[in-house]
């Protein structure tokens, strides 16, 4: 029964409510004890009950970023929210609230349970983003729409459902409904179904399901589409050439084209007009093709350099490994040899020569690490040379290309404009034969007029082009820049890793040495 919400006094789920739960919830006894005096971390937290807490709101709950499993069911909760951070919770009971809609779950993308049993929900939605959900709990609530069971069929690992308390499992076709629809399921209201139901809903349903089927069939082929597309796209992007591979560039010159688009009405536009737009298209389709080629040519310039750098660093940690594994082989016995030493002077003779060893250690593998950083400073500079060279190529043939966009449009302008001089002196005569629109015709007041509207027009036009030069280049060259700036800072990266990887194994054995010395010696 569903707990009246005046009935209780709210709480706040604030710091101290949490502490108290974890450290109730945490390790006992030895461990327990250790845990409140060093403090539990609550990123450190996986599991968190907080039911029977008369919470109205969820909150403060950021911290426990890897949390798995949360239980706030028995509380008087009316909204979904706060959840946002826990990315990694695999298991939500919000049973026994006063929630009226499903939403604020769109982060939980690996939610495999989520009971919401004993609310006031009227609505299965907003669950799109529980890819992995397998068993969901919504019974005694307020679902009164049969349909509200196909919105389910999205979630192909879904195998339990409960829907028992609702408006829906009054109707006589509500068990052979869902097994019609849901056919993976297989538990219903905590019951397994079993193959001849299944089968009796199938046979009942077979209709309605083939007709859904298909539509499912066509909405998924237009996503298929769509994701191609955009994976497509974003291929072109790479290349820097996205939507040249068309009549992109050439439309967009004109859809703020006022004035162009009233000069097109004039006689022997239209047909001057396709035969710019076709030869301007061929010529965005060979900047297209052209920088889809150089882009496989960076990709493999790009991924020769890092199997470069792969084996030249596995190359020098095996010698690094090697020179250890021989270090350590004599290292072991000479400390043994120390422990069971008896004469304080051998013994303070080995230990010099165990230091000894020790600093050639460090010493050959600090040689290593530069010869390292030297091979690959030699690699980086070349491919550094290499890809700007690419770069360098790429952008003068495209400047070139697009030097070819902006002669056709000079040639345009030159034709356009003589045919519209010649339009303004057959009106002037009354010699025009064609009809124009008025706005067309409004521009024929005087040379001037029509001189600067076909200026205009030109104007925007080469402005299109230019932008999409620069955009081109500019984002080549960014590219360019950024991709050699992280290489240059991966590299100073790993060589500061490695540099301090050495001298903590140095300072280790190190030690081991002094201790011996200052321990087990003396004794």
């Amino acid at each position: 029964m569903q707990r009246p919400y005046d009935a209780v006094e709210p709480r706040v789920m604030d710091e101290d409510m949490l502490k108290l739960a974890v450290g109730e919830q945490g390790p006992q006894e030895e461990a327990g004890q250790l845990a409140r005096q060093e403090g539990i971390l609550f990123k450190d937290v996986v599991s968190l009950r907080l039911d029977f807490q008369n919470i109205l709101r969820i909150d403060s709950l950021w911290r426990f970023e890897n949390l798995r499993k949360l239980q706030l069911d028995n509380n008087i909760i009316e909204k979904i929210e706060g959840l946002e951070h826990l990315v990694h919770l695999v298991w939500l009971d919000l049973s026994f609230n006063n929630i009226e809609a499903i939403e604020g779950l769109d982060t939980l993308v690996n939610l495999e349970d989520l009971s919401l049993f004993n609310n006031r929900i009227a609505k299965i939605d907003s669950l799109d983003a529980l890819v992995k959900l397998q068993v969901l709990s919504l019974g005694n609530n307020q679902i009164g729409n049969m349909r509200n069971i196909i919105y389910l069929r999205r979630f192909k690992d879904l195998r339990s459902l409960s829907l028992s308390g609702n408006p829906i499992a009054e109707s006589e076709d509500y068990k052979m409904f869902i097994c019609a629809y849901l056919p993976d399921l297989v538990y219903l209201d905590f019951r397994r179904i079993d193959d001849h139901t299944k089968e009796l809903a199938g046979s009942k349903h077979q209709y309605s399901i083939d007709e859904l089927e298909h539509r499912e069939n066509l909405i998924q082929a237009r996503r298929d589409d769509e994701l191609a597309r955009q994976v497509e796209l974003e291929k072109h992007k790479a290349a820097f050439v996205e939507h040249l591979n068309g009549s992109f560039l050439f439309d967009s010159m004109y859809t703020e084209d006022v004035e162009g688009n009233k000069l097109a009405y004039l006689p022997g536009v239209g047909e001057l007009l396709q035969g710019y737009k076709d030869k301007f298209v061929i010529i965005c389709l060979n900047i297209f093709e052209y920088g889809l080629k150089q882009q496989e040519k960076r990709k493999l310039e790009l991924d020769t350099f890092n199997e470069c750098v792969k084996e030249a660093i596995q190359e020098n940690q095996e010698q690094g490994r090697h020179r250890i594994a021989k270090f350590e082989e004599k290292h072991v016995l000479s400390l043994n040899a120390i422990r069971e030493e008896s004469d304080l002077t051998s013994i303070e003779v080995r230990i010099v020569e165990c230091g000894e060893d020790i600093t050639e250690l460090f010493n050959a593998l600090m040689t290593l690490e530069m010869r390292l950083v030297e091979q690959l400073e030699e690699t980086i500079n070349m491919f550094e040379r290499n890809i700007m060279d690419l770069v360098a190529l790429f952008l003068e043939n495209v400047q070139s290309l697009m030097a070819q966009c902006r002669d056709l449009e000079n040639h345009h302008h030159e034709k356009l404009l003589e045919i519209s001089i010649n339009t303004l002196e057959k009106i002037l005569k009354g010699e025009l034969d064609e009809d124009l629109p008025d706005d067309a015709r409004a521009l024929f007041v005087d040379k001037d007029t029509i001189v600067n509207a076909v200026g205009a027009s030109h104007d925007i036009h080469l402005l299109k082009i230019d932008n999409r030069e620069d955009e081109l280049v500019t984002r080549t060259n960014s590219w360019c820049t950024h991709l050699v700036d992280t290489i240059h800072k991966d590299e100073i990266t790993r060589n500061r890793r490695r540099v301090k990887e050495i001298n903590q194994y140095i300072d280790h054995i190190q030690n081991e040495l002094d201790n011996l010395e200052c321990g087990d010696v003396i004794d």
